[in-house]
This record gives structure tokens, sequence and C-alpha cells, in this order.
């Protein structure tokens, strides 16, 4: 299941990031990554192939000597198989194709390891060590020649820093994602609409609204009285203590908009204090049709979607 969730992830993030042939160019326009860049990468084909595995044991032992890091590996099928990815990795930077298909799979990356939990202080140090072991190895293979090493370096960080750029946006994007999944559920706890019968809805509010929660509750409201095709709405501020004049004329706004969807709203457990504020501050109150408490609310709503209320138990006799 997780390994069909990051294909899928990996095919729908280019175009959720919109990271398209253009925008790629622009990057590596920024970056200066140029043909003579791409040539430099594919001189260093068979120095990659050479030098694969003694690089990619020397970052594991690096990444296996910290608990951090060392987690993730616990399994050692799950260590073989990336250490392969890795080598895959290591030989593709110098194979000069760097398109669509390497993007893709640079994000596809870049999602797997939001996906394990593996932070980006963690995943961008262990790039600083990868670049270290690959200098260091440049630096042996063209000893005699050391201006040669320190152009195909440069050309090899301007590659890297794309790749962790690709990287980070799709670190980004989950965590943002994440955010605005945790702020609907916040939303919908603090603003909850519940279905009581056919068409009518409950809206119970407690504690502090403020301009910001009011417009969540006219969200809440509208959204729940369109989904459920609600005819009557309870709106029980018996938890509410207090309401400002921006607050009350929301709320105000928001019985009307229940109207225009077709829904009748009755507000239940107005206090004493919110009751005489509301008159103070001088707003139209004529569209609010009140009732003292919930019970009586939730009757007079019955009453209007024509349900009969009948007694049983105590009131009756035998015969």
């Amino acid at each position: 299941m997780a390994d069909g969730k990051l294909a899928w992830m990996s095919r729908a993030l280019p175009h959720e990031l919109a990271v398209d042939e253009e925008e790629v160019a622009r990057r590596k326009e920024f970056l200066e990554f140029r043909d003579e860049d791409i040539e430099q990468l594919k001189g260093l084909r068979e120095l990659a192939r050479k030098y694969a595995d003694p690089v990619i044991e020397e970052f594991y032992r690096h990444i296996l000597s910290f608990d951090e890091t060392k987690a993730f590996f616990r399994d050692p099928k799950v260590l073989a198989r990336v250490k392969q990815l890795q080598k895959d990795y290591f030989v593709r930077l110098t194979e000069g194709d760097y398109g669509a298909a390497y993007v893709a799979n640079r994000l596809k990356i870049g999602a797997a390891h939001e996906h394990v939990n593996l932070e980006p202080k963690w995943y961008l140090g262990m790039y600083a060590f990868y670049l270290r072991l690959v200098a260091r190895r440049l630096q042996e293979a063209f000893a005699s020649e050391p201006s040669r090493a320190m152009t195909a370096f440069l050309s090899l960080m301007k590659l890297v820093f794309l790749d962790v750029g690709l990287a980070v946006d799709t670190y980004i994007h989950a965590r943002e994602a994440t955010m605005r999944k945790q702020q609907e559920a916040i939303r919908e706890l603090s603003t909850p609409v519940l279905q009581i019968r056919e068409r009518l809805l409950l809206l119970p509010i407690i504690g502090v609204i403020d301009t910001h929660r009011a417009r969540l509750i006219t969200d809440s409201l509208l959204r729940a009285i369109r989904a459920n095709r609600a005819k009557v709405v309870v709106m029980d501020v018996t938890g509410v203590a207090t309401i400002d004049s921006k607050v009350a004329n929301h709320l105000i706004q928001t019985v009307t908009a229940a109207g225009l969807m077709g829904a009748k709203v009755i507000v239940t457990g107005l206090s004493s204090d919110v009751a005489q504020a509301l008159v103070a501050l001088g707003l139209d109150l004529a569209k609010l049709e009140t009732v003292g408490d919930l019970q009586g609310g939730i009757e007079e709503a019955e009453r209007l979607l024509g349900y009969e209320v009948v007694r049983t138990g105590a009131g009756a006799q035998p015969g």
C-alpha cells in the first residue's frame, strides 16, 4: 500500500508543485546548469561506476553511526534495497539526462523521505557528507589535474542543488497539506454541525467567538445545510458569554445566508447579558427567531418540519 501511495505521489507531485518543463528549465538557468556541465558529468560516468560501491558503503557507515538516522534502517532488507537505489542514483548523476523522468524520480525520493518522517536536517546533513565523499574521490582521480577536479565538482554541485530543491519542495508541500488537514479537523471540532433528524441540524456554539471563528461557523453551517438538505437549524449559544458587534453582525449574516439556502435558523440559549448587549448594539434583530432554551428550540424545529411529539410512559394509564 505504501509503495502504491508513493507511486501515485510521484505522478501527482509534478502537477501539484507546478514543476513542469518550463519551471525546471528556469531552475537550471538560475543555478547556471548548462550544457558544458552536462558534458562534465557525462565525463565522470566510468569514475562513478568505479567508486559507487566504496562511496555508498562509507556513506551508510556514517548514517548507521547515528541513532537518529540508524533508526530508519533496522531491517537489513530495507538497508540493502536503499543501498542499491543509492548506487543507481550515484551513477545516474553522470548519465546526462536530467529531464522530466529524472525530476519525477527526485520528487518521488523526496516524498519517500517525508513519508518515513526523515527530517530535513538529517536529509541535508546526509547530502553534505555525500558531497564530501565525492569531492575526495574526484581529488584522488584527478590528482594531477586539480582544476579539472574542481570544475567537475562544481558541475555536480549544481545538479545536486537542483535535486535538493526538488526534495525540499516535496517536504514543504507535504507539511502544508498536513497543516491544512489539521486546521480542517480543528475547525470541525470547534464548529460541530450535528444532524439530529432528517433536514434538522443542531449547531452548538461554546466558548469565545472572535471574527475568525464566526467565519468558520458560517462556512461549516452552510456546507452542512447543503450536504444534508436541511430546512431548519437550531443554533444554541448557551455556552457563549459575550458577543461583540462584529461577531453579532456576522451571525446575523449567517442567519440570512442560511435563509437564502432555504434553511430557517432558530437561536436558543441567549443569556441575559448577551441579549442586553445585542439590544445595546442597536443591531437589526428582526431576522433572528429565538427560543429560550435548546429543548424548546428543538421542539419548535420539529413542529416546523411537521413532526408530532407524543408523550408515552408516565402519562399513560392502564385500561
